[in-house]
């Protein structure tokens, strides 16, 4: 059975299950990839966006969002928000269940793996210098980014005739993996309400060994700056009229 909400859904587990497994496989003990650092981050999450969209497209997303900043996003590019009810809460339990799918995985190495810090960056993002004004304006600035972009790839202006079949979610995992590159150093980059939401509550609740804290008293901002830069993209998108 497939349906736009199934195919949110599964897009995302899998995009979080690759793209969380990434940073698992580069900062827990013990794994061969260890210490892999930066290009392999973001290499992998770009890799598991692309796999996230065709998953979500064969599952019946033809949209395949994956991203709650992005519905939202193209909700007020559109003027039709309607897409919000269904695809955020399926958003959110897909990013829930990879993250879920990421603890089974890697289950032997979180023993071996002393810092609580990397424990939670693998579902989790966090600044790497605290000072909250400039992570917010750092945040709403790269989701206006990504939803800014998305908006001209897929319009009219860059293909009039529409993008070759497979080309947009290629395009989509570049614009990720700039964004990881360029901009990603200071918060991880989580552009992305469920993608840091659902894994955060994942490891509030999972028995992961010596894990600490889920740095709840962060948790709110990389769900409301990415929204908040979203709205604003997709505002000026209606104005350019993409």
């Amino acid at each position: 059975m497939t349906s736009p909400a199934v195919g949110e859904f599964m897009g995302t587990a899998v995009m979080v299950l690759l793209g969380d497994g990434v940073v698992a496989n580069v900062s827990l003990k013990k794994s061969y990839a260890e210490g892999g650092g930066w290009m392999v981050i973001t290499t992998g999450w770009a890799f598991a966006v692309l796999c996230g969209i065709f998953t979500s497209v064969a599952c019946g997303s033809s949209a395949a969002h994956l991203n709650p900043a992005v519905t939202l996003g193209f909700a007020v590019a559109s003027g039709d928000y309607s897409r919000l009810e269904t695809f955020v809460p399926a958003q959110l339990l897909g990013a829930f269940a990879g993250a879920i799918l990421v603890w089974i995985f890697f289950y032997a190495h979180w023993k071996e793996t002393p810092d609580p810090h990397a424990k939670l960056a693998v579902f989790a993002t966090g600044p790497a210098i605290r000072n909250l004004p400039v992570n917010f304006s750092n945040q709403v600035i790269a989701t206006w980014l990504l939803v800014f972009v998305l908006g001209a790839i897929f319009s009219k202006a860059v293909s009039p005739i529409g993008l070759a079949v497979g080309l947009g979610p290629l395009l989509v995992a570049c614009l990720v993996w700039a964004i990881g590159l360029c901009l990603g150093g200071t918060e991880g980059y989580p552009i992305n309400p469920a993608r840091d939401l659902g894994p955060r509550i994942a490891h509030a609740i999972l028995p992961i060994p010596g894990k600490g804290g889920s740095n709840w008293g962060y948790a709110w901002l990389p769900v409301v700056a990415p929204l908040v830069g979203a709205a604003i993209a997709g505002s000026m998108i209606r104005f350019f009229q993409f």
